[in-house]
């Protein structure tokens, strides 16, 4: 770990339970985890384990029920509702699988909204989200809307807008999970050479063992909890013995 930076993300005995009005179901059951400033870490396991819960608590999409969770040093927990979507405006960026594209707005209108949110004038925002389209290899098609582009392209809009602000953090949920095998490998590649580039710091919930073999490090969930944590030569590893190279 002494090639990363401090810790960003220090998150203590997190405890989720979503109540569906017939019963209760423990999403997180005391999860603790860091991540150091400038590294990759990919979040695995089985459909309903936890894994885009843990990313959305731990990014303050989502409320939770104990615990603590510290980004940057900032207590997200007790953060006022506005104060926190400033906060993640302007620290954090996020990727789906869904890209969350507003179908009504170019590409470029897209890439600039975080930066408008976060109090960025028009014309400055517009000049960076040029910049951020053309870092991911899309300024020509600045105009187009998300339905005049491939899911490749949209995916890759998505990760111009989580990077614009040049957040301390960047959540992605499911990047690749959309886009065939090709265009997944290059959404990776960008992403791996933003990393470096930048030291952002990336947490990327996966089912693909690809995917997490290509981050530094890779935590295994199971019903709520962490079971066991890999490094990236285990995975590497992992993905060669079972044909996913």
């Amino acid at each position: 770990m002494n090639e990363f930076d401090d810790v960003v993300i220090d998150a203590r005995d997190v405890v989720k339970t979503y109540d569906t009005g017939t019963v209760q179901v423990q999403a997180l059951r005391g999860v603790s985890l860091q991540v150091r400033r400038g590294e990759m870490v990919a979040i695995m396991g089985p459909s309903g384990c936890g894994k885009t819960t843990l990313l959305n608590c731990f990014s303050g999409l989502d409320e939770f029920d104990s615990g603590a969770v510290y980004i940057a040093g900032q207590d997200i927990a007790h953060m006022p509702d506005d104060r926190k979507t400033e906060f993640r405006a302007r620290d954090m960026g996020f990727v789906f699988q869904t890209y969350n594209l507003l179908p009504v707005l170019s590409a470029v209108e897209n890439v600039e909204l975080p930066l408008i949110v976060s109090g960025t004038r028009p014309k400055v925002a517009r000049e960076l989200a040029l910049e951020a389209l053309d870092r991911v290899g899309l300024r020509a098609w600045a105009n187009q809307r998300p339905a005049q582009l491939s899911g490749g392209q949209r995916q890759r809009v998505t990760i111009a807008r989580a990077l614009v602000n040049h957040p301390s953090i960047v959540w992605a949920d499911e990047p690749t999970g959309a886009l065939d095998s090709k265009t997944a490998n290059e959404i990776m590649d960008l992403i791996v050479e933003l990393n470096a580039a930048e030291r952002q710091t990336c947490v990327i919930v996966t089912h693909d063992p690809k995917v997490a073999a290509r981050c530094h490090r890779t935590i295994h969930m199971a019903d709520g909890v962490i079971v066991r944590e890999d490094s990236r030569e285990a995975m590497q590893a992992a993905a060669a013995a079972s044909g996913a190279e």
